[in-house]
């Protein structure tokens, strides 16, 4: 598609001006995207992991045993998934914190580590309350750990899945429980605390099941509350229904100006942020918790699921539950973005728009194009493969349609299946290259060498470029 070039500096000229007023105009060496590889850690459910000031993240979760607390660390998150576990305290052989040992977190709280968890008694495994473990080591690995007993509440009943986070110089615990005086298993409670191990005051209940999505598989359930901070908000992430199939992430959110003790101050979402995924066979996701990126520029989920649906029996009985770790969006008006459970294997990337740095590729009817601000975020994430067509190639795979990729036909860009054919693999297949534009990165046509993926009227093609707009316009970002 030829243009004069008096055209092609107006456009150049128009998307300068556009790419500055949705956010600045891409300059400099870009960023690596954030990628991992799921699953994190198999068989580990309820994860958590904390990234110290020492530069190390530190892992624990609920092992399928439920009998024990381990921690590991290393300095990346992905090294996670091979550093060694260590066992900082076992469960007792009778009596209190003998039984369902579930869902530890660790918290470094005034120059000392805390590691809050529940626990049942051994001669009663439902007796499921709060405890606390303290350390004053600088390695929690190899330190001493002292119990520290109950964290108590205002009442004593079904307690479970604390987690604390600091607010304007105040502390608070948040938690879930169970009030004999409301039906249901459990539900969300916030107070505030006086000592790393102990609230003050009246606990607050903020949320409780509600929806038909949250009193799924035969139970009414809020449990597994987790906290990020942004956009001048709290929100606090909370796990709903059976934890088979049906476990989903639930949302509340309140202003950080606001009174956090006050009820009114929480909004809960009317619907799911986070649910099971049958186009990427990942089924139950919950119980998460929230961390950075190595470079701390990006917000990390964390998270358990199951690779199937179908269990046999209670799902507290299976083991497979395992971690996994995704990158956290956010939408342009400052509210999270989950996305879906991405597939197993290398985490999905977006492409964003040189010159139009808000502007993503996304597919929309199978036709790929660019957007801004694309709330049905898997649209825009594509995975990055081995090159259907060979080695020394890339493919670019949809997120939620697996087996899908972007291919050109007849120049245009589309989303399709692979079909298995010669062609379909040439026609999917580019070469990474460093950006056109002199970042970020370009991919040359494998079947059409000298032609690259570019946008045009907010389409996506495979052309020649040779001017300074074609090359900015088949620049892109991955994010």
């Amino acid at each position: 598609m030829v243009q004069n070039d008096g055209r092609w500096m107006k456009r150049t000229a128009i998307c300068m001006l556009l790419a500055a007023l949705m956010g600045g105009y891409a300059e400099g060496a870009s960023a690596a995207a954030v990628q991992y590889t799921n699953p994190l850690v198999a068989q580990r459910a309820d994860p958590q992991i904390y990234k110290h000031t020492d530069g190390y993240y530190y892992f624990t979760a609920t092992v399928p045993e439920y009998d024990r607390i381990e921690l590991r660390r290393a300095t990346t998150i992905q090294g996670l998934a091979s550093a060694a576990p260590v066992v900082i305290w076992r469960k007792h052989a009778s009596g209190e914190m003998g039984a369902h040992i579930w869902a530890p977190e660790i918290h470094y709280v005034g120059g000392k580590w805390y590691v809050y968890f529940t626990a049942g008694k051994a001669e009663d495994k439902w007796a499921i309350r709060q405890y606390a473990l303290e350390s004053s080591d600088a390695n929690p690995l190899t330190g001493t750990w002292t119990e520290k007993g109950k964290v108590v509440m205002n009442w004593d009943s079904f307690t479970l899945d604390g987690t604390t986070f600091e607010h304007n110089g105040s502390r608070y615990f948040v938690w879930a429980q169970k009030d004999p005086a409301i039906a249901g298993n459990s539900n969300i409670y916030i107070a505030k605390m006086s000592s790393p191990t102990t609230i003050t005051g009246t606990q607050v209940l903020i949320a409780k099941p509600d929806y038909t999505w949250e009193k799924q598989g035969g139970v009414w359930v809020n449990e597994g509350p987790a906290v990020i901070k942004k956009n001048g908000k709290i929100f606090i992430t909370y796990s709903a229904s059976a934890t088979d199939a049906n476990y989903c992430l639930g949302l509340l959110t309140a202003s950080d100006t606001s009174n956090l003790l006050d009820p009114k101050s929480w909004v809960k979402s009317a619907q799911p942020v986070f649910t099971s995924s049958d186009a990427t066979g990942q089924y139950g996701p919950g119980h998460n918790s929230f961390t950075v990126s190595e470079d701390g520029k990006s917000d990390i989920l964390v998270y358990h699921d199951r690779s199937y649906k179908d269990i046999s029996g209670d799902p507290l009985n299976d083991p497979n539950r395992r971690t996994r770790v995704q990158k956290l969006y956010w939408n342009t008006d400052g509210t999270p973005n989950f996305g879906i459970p991405v597939p197993d294997g290398l985490t999905p990337v977006r492409f964003l728009s040189y010159n139009f740095p808000s502007y993503s590729i996304r597919h929309w009817e199978y036709r790929a194009k660019l957007e801004p601000n694309v709330t049905k975020l898997a649209d825009s994430q594509f995975r990055v493969v081995t090159g259907l067509a060979g080695s020394g190639t890339v493919s670019l795979e949809s997120t939620n349609f697996p087996g899908y990729y972007l291919r050109s036909r007849n120049g245009e860009v589309w989303v399709e299946k692979n079909d298995g054919t010669a062609l379909f693999k040439q026609e999917a297949t580019f070469y990474p290259r460093a950006g056109l534009a002199g970042t970020g990165q370009s991919y040359e046509s494998y079947a059409a060498p000298g032609r690259y993926l570019r946008h045009y009227n907010y389409l996506m093609y495979v052309q020649p470029v040779s001017t300074a707009t074609d090359k900015a316009d088949a620049t892109f970002q991955q994010d």
